[in-house]
């Protein structure tokens, strides 16, 4: 089991002590650093940033959004952060949500599983820089041929050369027809919600993953004695997204939570949320499901709770606290 420290995407302000915190997590043998965007900070600035002041820890966007960029744009940011780096990206990337597509990329946001398998199709060939990219897909043309195009244009080959060409992808995914094309075309996993303890879940799906597919999984990671406080961040996080962050029939995470068991539930948090009953949202999420995606508790249930992970298919996990002396606990609860 590997050990990732997220700092996730910028609230108001930049976050403090990025640099010092992510030095010491290289120095107790985590593995990775992940960075994320909403609609606010971007992915990729901070991981150059952290490029600077780190030797080895691999550098992770979670998640670059595919409507930000096109492929090819996307693709110059990971050959230019990979040289930076030394070869340290892992590129993780995700579609978002109807809200934010279209909210703030002003994108339409239909047919996510073919826009993504043109997306990581271009990279690929972009990054192997076998030829000049010619591609007519139903999403991404290069040469463009759709409407306004004035036929002057010519397929390209990246001017740099990638340092590895075959830089590492790894997709946030969610429903299972996404998870199942992600172990198809993808390296790695980014689940959002993800419990061992009902790994039946995401069997199917992940069939087709091969033996060094990686599953990176965010986790609350607390250790404490008031269980039920350290789970209450996490449960006001779940009631925000699974109540709304997506309109009524259109939110992934609702759909998720009742995949795996709290359907009712689920429904409930979602209702609460968007009639403005936020508090009682959040109080509607169940205990028990936000203690299995998570380690919380004292050391000795924390190390007992480590084996259902260990027996995972998880490879990583993710962890976002902000204490150096924390993030050593951690450190030596997991890796010994």
């Amino acid at each position: 089991m590997k050990l990732g420290l997220v700092w996730g995407y910028w609230g108001a302000q930049p976050p403090a002590d990025v640099v010092s915190l992510t030095q010491r997590a290289e120095q107790l043998g985590y593995d990775s650093v992940w960075s994320a965007e909403a609609w606010g900070s971007d992915a990729f600035s901070p991981l150059v940033w952290l490029a600077a002041h780190t030797e080895r820890i691999k550098l992770g966007t979670g998640i670059v959004q595919l409507a930000a960029r096109t492929p090819t744009a996307t693709a110059m940011h990971a050959i230019t952060l990979d040289h930076l780096s030394n070869g340290r990206l892992i590129l993780g990337l995700g579609v978002s949500g109807p809200q934010v597509v279209e909210g703030w990329y002003g994108q339409p946001s239909n047919r996510p599983l073919a826009r993504t398998r043109e997306y990581v199709e271009i990279l690929r060939r972009v990054f192997a820089r076998e030829d000049h990219l010619d591609f007519d897909g139903e999403f991404y043309q290069h040469p463009y041929r759709g409407e306004g195009a004035q036929g002057l244009g010519k397929p390209l080959k990246s001017i740099v050369h990638p340092l590895r060409p075959d830089i590492p992808i790894v997709i946030g995914a969610e429903g299972p027809k996404n998870v199942a094309q992600t172990a198809e075309i993808a390296d790695g996993w980014l689940p959002l919600y993800y419990s061992p303890y009902r790994q039946h879940v995401y069997a199917d799906a992940l069939a087709g993953a091969g033996d060094d597919f990686e599953i990176a999984v965010g986790v609350t990671f607390k250790i404490t004695d008031d269980v039920e406080s350290a789970l209450a961040p996490l449960m006001a996080n779940m009631g925000f997204y699974v109540g709304g962050m997506g309109a009524k029939g259109q939110n992934y995470h609702t759909k998720l939570m009742a995949r795996m068991g709290f359907e009712e539930e689920a429904l409930k948090i979602q209702d609460l949320f968007l009639a403005g009953r936020r508090e009682e949202a959040i109080a509607a999420v169940p205990v028990e499901f936000a203690d299995e995606i998570s380690l919380v508790g004292p050391a000795s249930r924390i190390k007992e709770r480590l084996a259902a992970w260990e027996d995972s298919p998880v490879t990583t996990l993710n962890v976002t606290t902000r204490d150096p002396d924390e993030l050593g606990r951690i450190a030596e609860l997991v890796l010994g």
